[in-house]
């Protein structure tokens, strides 16, 4: 036969293999943190890149306008006289070229030539860094772009290069006539070589950001192992965790956002705790309650005697009222279990006087109840009626089994509280007492045979809890003890009540006897 344990292992590991595999929360931070970092750094790179490129292209267009408002100005000039410091027109447009190119300072990545009708006719004496010497297509391109006799700025990219070029046509005139011959200065910006210079920046911009980006991803990743080392303690511990051992706490280290959540798990483990630790209680406490009468069924029917009518009717008897009382303590689980629900309580409108009243008609039916009412406070609050009466004769009755008959019931409003009273005037209750009374199963030592479950005044607390409120006992003047249900008065819909021990015009609440 298969093991099924080990079939359970078998599958538990098919699973865990099926499983998607989850990305780390550490890993999840440093990723988000870099690639947001990264878009910041490609977008400012792309942004100064673009700008800076502009820039540069515009600068080489502000230099070839400047170029050529020297050109124009050397012709406009005109040359010098001999041995004068009078100067006159140009002879010829060919001898103002050569003035032009022989004056000019050509700047980096740049080219300079002069055309005398159609072929290149001057070129600098230096070398450039852009040779236009045999530039021919060039210069045929120009002379089409050049027809209309007027300078022009523009872009020439044929043959594998990109230039940005000053095409300027010269005329030189004597005063009563035009010399015909053409001549034209040209300048060239060769724009991938201009450009190249800040392309080796935008590489060291890259670099450098890939540089940063490895730093903030390290310092990301030691950073985020520092901030969820106690994350993952939670974890180890919440894994260790069973109901058999509560016993482990995280330790609280700081005072930032994770100090304050393993506070929080710890004290969800402390209140994990307790509900283990009440839950074991409870069930021995039932164990043991349901011992009792069980062991008295079984050892009365083992000695009845069947053949004796006497004996077999005292033992029905016997066991039917240890059964009542079996069902008596089950229906008083069940209440305490239904007070531990999402919603033990449902709350309503209710006026306080008409409900005293009813629970005082009510508690006169208990047996030996001698019932007067108290002060009684007027007013409407929002409370659960029906539990307010069940925690209420609970009270009456054990005021009655306990106190000897004599009970008084009373209300008041004391600023946002409402407080109901149960008065007896027996023996009260032993100040040893007045801690543990409202536990489970816990039942006085002053009256005999008084016969309950014992939950009696622990449903009283779990009502009194679940409307935001306490129940406490107390020593009476004159004798006696003075349960007292202490609840929230919140007001309810409709017409406001004060809540107050005054109204608003500052006298006294009244309370009606």
């Amino acid at each position: 036969m298969t093991d099924p344990s080990s079939s359970a292992n078998r599958r538990s590991r098919i699973a865990d293999a099926l499983r998607p595999q989850l990305v780390s929360v550490r890993t999840r931070i440093v990723a988000a943190i870099t690639a947001t970092l990264a878009i910041g750094l490609l977008a400012v790179g792309t942004a100064v890149y673009i700008v800076e490129r502009q820039s540069d292209l515009d600068q080489m267009d502000d230099r070839l306008r400047a170029n050529l408002e020297s050109a124009r100005f050397i012709v406009s000039e005109g040359e010098a006289a001999d041995d004068t410091a009078d100067r006159r027109p140009w002879d010829s447009a060919p001898e103002a070229l050569r003035a032009v190119v022989e004056r000019m300072s050509p700047d980096d990545n740049t080219g300079v030539m002069g055309m005398v009708a159609d072929e290149i006719s001057l070129v600098p004496g230096v070398r450039l860094d852009v040779d236009l010497s045999g530039a021919h297509e060039f210069a045929a391109y120009l002379l089409d772009q050049t027809a209309g006799g007027e300078p022009i700025i523009g872009t020439y990219a044929e043959d594998g290069v990109a230039w940005r070029y000053l095409a300027a046509p010269l005329v030189v005139e004597d005063g009563t006539t035009t010399v015909s011959t053409p001549a034209m200065f040209v300048m060239v910006y060769d724009i991938d070589a201009e450009l190249a210079e800040f392309n080796g920046t935008a590489r060291v911009f890259v670099v450098a950001s890939l540089i940063t980006l490895a730093i903030v991803a390290l310092v990301g990743i030691i950073v985020a192992t520092r901030l969820l080392r106690p994350l993952r303690h939670m974890r180890e511990i919440a894994t260790r965790v069973s109901a058999r051992s509560l016993d482990e706490r995280i330790p609280v280290v700081g005072k930032d956002d994770v100090a304050d959540l393993a506070r929080t798990m710890n004290a969800m483990l402390d209140r994990l705790d307790d509900a283990l630790d009440s839950q074991r209680r409870l069930l021995s406490d039932v164990g043991h309650e349901l011992k009792t009468p069980i062991t008295i069924v079984h050892g009365h029917l083992e000695v009845m005697d069947p053949a004796d009518v006497d004996d077999v009717r005292s033992t029905q008897a016997l066991t039917l009222d240890e059964l009542d009382r079996m069902g008596r303590l089950v229906q008083d689980l069940s209440d305490a279990a239904a007070l531990h629900g999402s919603a033990p309580v449902h709350l309503e409108p209710v006026d306080i006087g008409d409900l005293i009243k009813q629970i005082a008609r009510k508690a006169q039916g208990i047996a030996g109840a001698e019932v007067e009412r108290g002060k009684t406070a007027e007013g409407v609050v929002a409370l659960d009626a029906n539990r307010i009466t069940q925690a209420m004769l609970q009270l009456a009755q054990n005021a009655v089994a306990y106190g000897g008959g004599r009970i008084v019931i009373s209300s008041r409003l004391s600023g946002r509280w409402l407080q109901l009273s149960v008065r007896d005037f027996g023996p009260g209750v032993p100040d040893d007492a007045k801690e543990t009374i409202f536990d489970r199963f816990r039942r006085g030592t002053t009256a005999e045979g008084v016969h309950g479950s014992g939950l009696g005044l622990n449903i009283v607390q779990l009502i009194a809890r679940a409307h935001g409120g306490s129940v406490r006992v107390d020593d009476a003047a004159g004798g006696g003890a003075l349960f007292t249900i202490t609840l929230s008065a919140r007001p309810a819909d409709g017409p406001a009540t004060p809540t107050s021990d005054e109204s608003p015009g500052g006298s006294p609440r009244t309370e009606k006897e």
